[in-house]
């Protein structure tokens, strides 16, 4: 049978060279936010990276146990990454500027929803959301999760998958709220374990709390016969990130 005419062939379709030339330059601002990214960020370790939903308001309890955790951690000596935005990020930068560490926002430019917050030490501005989400891993002693929508359960996949697949150090990953993870956590159990989609150990990569001060002690926990320093064997696996 005869192709029809009318089909765009990919094989056959001409480049576009001004488009080209544009996503072949488009290299360099990737390298740049990288370089950067590591250059400002290799300092601050250790720290820990706390995710959240942009859309919580400063008086709703999430917020507020948010603001406790990073200042707990900040007094604690650890750096506190988010993401720079509003709502439990801008909790997490206000607790950890009010500490003893830094507070570092990760920012990302979106069309609508986010605006960096006033609370950040250092803050540096992402394009792209793939090499800002190697930041978040590159440096953190652990994760805290707090409640979130896409961009929190992305982030957790992600830290979930690597520490899975052995493609960066194990950390404690802390998901905050045990009221809103059950659901998830119960589909995990019931749904992906069940059909083999993840082994019955992988729950075990996770904790859940609810309150700052076992957050702090999950972490000195992990690390109680270790530095925080990764090993020789983790800064390998780390530089394939």
């Amino acid at each position: 049978m005869n192709p029809d005419p009318n089909t765009p062939n990919p094989r056959l379709m001409p480049v576009n060279d001004r488009q080209l030339t544009r996503e072949s330059w488009k290299i360099f601002q990737i390298m740049a936010e990288f370089v950067e990214g590591f250059e400002r960020l290799a300092p601050i370790r250790p720290s820990v990276s706390i995710f959240g939903s942009a859309r919580t308001p400063e008086d709703h309890p999430y917020y507020q146990l948010t603001e406790q955790i990073a200042r707990k951690l900040s007094d604690a000596g650890f750096s506190v990454v988010s993401g720079g935005g509003p709502g439990i990020m801008e909790a997490a930068n206000k607790g950890a500027k009010d500490g003893k560490s830094p507070s570092i926002g990760l920012n990302i430019e979106l069309p609508d929803e986010q605006g960096g917050n006033g609370y950040q030490d250092i803050s540096l501005s992402f394009r792209h959301f793939f090499s800002r989400k190697v930041m978040f891993v590159k440096y953190a002693s652990a994760y805290v999760v707090a409640p979130g929508g896409f961009g929190t359960l992305d982030e957790m996949a992600e830290i979930l998958t690597l520490v899975q697949t052995g493609k960066t150090r194990r950390i404690p990953i802390i998901l905050v709220g045990s009221d809103f993870w059950k659901g998830l956590i119960d589909w995990f159990r019931h749904t992906l374990v069940k059909e083999g989609t993840i082994s019955a150990e992988d729950l075990d990569l996770f904790t859940i709390v609810d309150d700052p001060d076992t957050v702090v002690e999950t972490i000195f926990d992990h690390y109680e016969h270790r530095g925080f320093e990764p090993s020789e064997a983790e800064e390998a696996i780390l530089l394939e990130l």
